[in-house]
């Protein structure tokens, strides 16, 4: 009987940690702490050591102390078998001639796992061995600054080979590291070694990498493609080195969860950046280049209008529909916006970010003083149907298109799409596709037709540019937003509040798109400019202002009462027309020159 039940139990147990070694691997970026092969490791020593009972229990039968002695037995005799301390006979002389019906069964079964023991323990020794390794070249490291990744992607790698190119004594951790893991990892593995980095098995949040010089800075990247993951880690990371100096926190998340979290974080010495990888892309793109989509327009007499066209409402094209509102705020312009989607839902659900950018009150309105656009979000209309070309149309002379609909070749595709249509219906306009492949944005360079005719196609988000030092930890464009912001504000405040952050974001971006439209003024100190210039500028300001919050959700309060203002509830009593503002709300928007 007890062979039966012994065979069965053993079976079990080895099925049960293969299950949970497959779960465990999936959800391992949740936080997990072992891997499979841990998992799998433990449940072949238990299967074995249940396996093995029968023989001991039927010899020990009788004897004193009966129960400890077989457990210790059992357990001296799983441990040479995985030391490979024992051999086959082993099966033969206790199994084989064994008085049961099993014998032929179970003596394979153990042979089976007689082969697989010494295997799991090699890969035990090995992996120990690994992480042993990485960490005495961590120590060897102590005073060098340490930029340290919580996984390795192409992302991670490409912002650690940027980071590696400036600062050559940097050492680079990648963490949550399975060189197991396949092709892909194994790729990136070498690239990781090919810049010295050290890598550990274990996540960011247990890796011990307390051990270093105080003096020396350590920034931590939560770069996981999980989101919520990110948050996690990083309110590990914030627990364990929140008292450390010289250290920050680089935390990849666009969701409104990461922008809660991290306003309520209070680390006493780290520093925490909350890095919206979207937004980054749009804000650097109508920083270093938006000029374009202004000397694209169409017209003459100092009026120029603006087409532009947005191909996908995704979580580029809503965040590109909701800069190019407050962006093409500019005198001499007008700016009409085009938005396409094939879900029917797609107009629905952006009024319900921002209801009152496409409210009647203000959408299509001209009014004196007040933010001027004309957008229209086109549900249900898919880029590949007639029904779209037949809307291209429409709309006469495009002056810009932003197309991301959610992969390289789609974009590029439809790129050329539309390239094609507003060919045909007369217009040249500036086209922009996200396409992340550097390689096909090499190519993409220069493309023309089988007659030489080019496509004048340009990309933006290639993986290199987007994850390199210069925009993720050392923008020009953010040292700018940061020194508007301390006109009024303190440097804590700027990187804690998403709302500090993203609204000087925003301004710096204008400020640099004035200079560059020639707008009268827009070079100046505030202290040097004439009154004329002044007033213009204080009107254009809070144009852009009120297009800005709108996009930000907030809605007007329905009263000019300051005590009315509730930032919980997003509405704000200074979203009217700058004739209606008080003289005191007016002078806010008076310091509008440069720095």
């Amino acid at each position: 009987m007890v062979w039966y039940v012994c065979f069965v139990l053993s079976i079990l147990t080895l099925l049960v940690s293969i299950q949970n070694a497959v779960v465990i691997s999936r959800n391992y970026k949740s936080g997990q702490n072992l891997n499979a092969f841990y998992i799998i490791f433990i449940g072949v020593f238990l299967s074995l050591a249940v396996a093995i009972t029968p023989i001991f229990y039927l010899n020990l039968q009788g004897h004193s102390a009966f129960g400890l002695k077989l457990v210790m037995t059992v357990l001296i005799q799983t441990l040479q078998v995985f030391t490979v301390d024992s051999s086959s006979e082993f099966i033969f002389d206790n199994v084989v001639g064994a008085a049961t019906p099993l014998a032929e069964g179970y003596s394979a079964y153990l042979a089976v796992l007689f082969f697989v023991a010494p295997i799991m323990t090699f890969g035990f020794v090995l992996s120990l061995f690994r992480n042993i390794f990485s960490f005495v070249r961590y120590i060897t490291q102590y005073w060098s600054d340490v930029y340290v990744f919580s996984e390795l992607s192409e992302k991670s790698l490409c912002l650690a080979k940027s980071i590696k190119k400036n600062h050559p004594k940097a050492t680079i951790v990648f963490t949550n590291v399975d060189k197991d893991e396949g092709t892909v990892i194994a790729e990136y593995v070498d690239m990781a070694r090919e810049i010295h980095a050290i890598l550990f098995q274990k996540d960011i949040a247990t890796v011990n990498l307390r051990r270093h010089s105080s003096k020396a800075n350590m920034t931590f990247f939560a770069i996981d493609e999980d989101e919520s993951e990110n948050i996690t880690n990083s309110l590990k990371l914030i627990n364990i080195y929140a008292d450390r100096d010289n250290t920050s926190l680089f935390v990849f998340s666009t969701s409104i969860e990461g922008e809660i979290v991290f306003s309520n974080c209070t680390p006493s010495k780290l520093k925490i950046r909350r890095i919206n990888e979207i937004r980054s892309l749009i804000y650097n793109f109508l920083y270093n280049d938006g000029h374009q989509v202004f000397e694209s327009g169409v017209g003459l007499d100092g009026k120029k209008t603006i087409n532009a066209i947005i191909l996908g409402l995704g979580r580029y094209g809503t965040e590109m529909l909701k800069a190019l509102t407050w962006y093409c705020q500019m005198d001499g312009y007008e700016a009409n916006i085009h938005a396409f989607d094939k879900d029917l839902e797609a107009g629905s659900r952006f009024a319900g970010l921002c209801p009152d950018v496409v409210s009647e009150k203000y959408n299509g309105i001209d009014v004196e003083g007040e933010s001027r656009y004309n957008i229209k979000i086109h549900s249900g209309v898919d880029v590949r149907s007639g029904d779209f070309a037949s809307e291209i149309e429409k709309i006469g002379a495009v002056t810009f298109v932003f197309v991301c609909l959610g992969s390289d070749s789609e974009n590029i595709k439809q790129g050329a799409n539309i390239r094609m249509l507003c060919e045909r219906y007369g217009s040249n306009p500036l086209i922009k596709l996200v396409v992340y492949g550097t390689e096909k944005t090499n190519v993409l360079s220069g493309l023309t037709n089988y007659h030489g005719q080019p496509f004048n196609i340009d990309t933006m988000g290639d993986r290199e540019t987007c994850y390199s030092e210069e925009v993720i930890m050392s923008s020009k464009l953010e040292n700018l937003a940061l020194a508007r912001h301390m006109k009024w504000g303190s440097e804590q405040e700027f990187w804690k509040y998403e709302y500090n952050y993203r609204s000087s974001m925003a301004s710096a971006i204008h400020l640099h798109a004035r200079i560059a439209c020639g707008v009268p003024g827009a070079n100046k100190k505030t202290e040097d400019l004439t009154p004329s210039e002044r007033d213009s500028l204080e009107i254009l300001e809070h144009r852009r202002w009120n297009a800005y919050m709108r996009t930000e959700g907030y809605v007007y309060s329905g009263s000019l009462d300051s005590s009315t203002r509730n930032d919980l509830a997003k509405v704000h009593h200074n979203l009217v027309a700058f004739g209606k503002l008080n003289e005191a709300d007016r002078r806010k928007d008076g310091d509008v020159g440069t720095l």
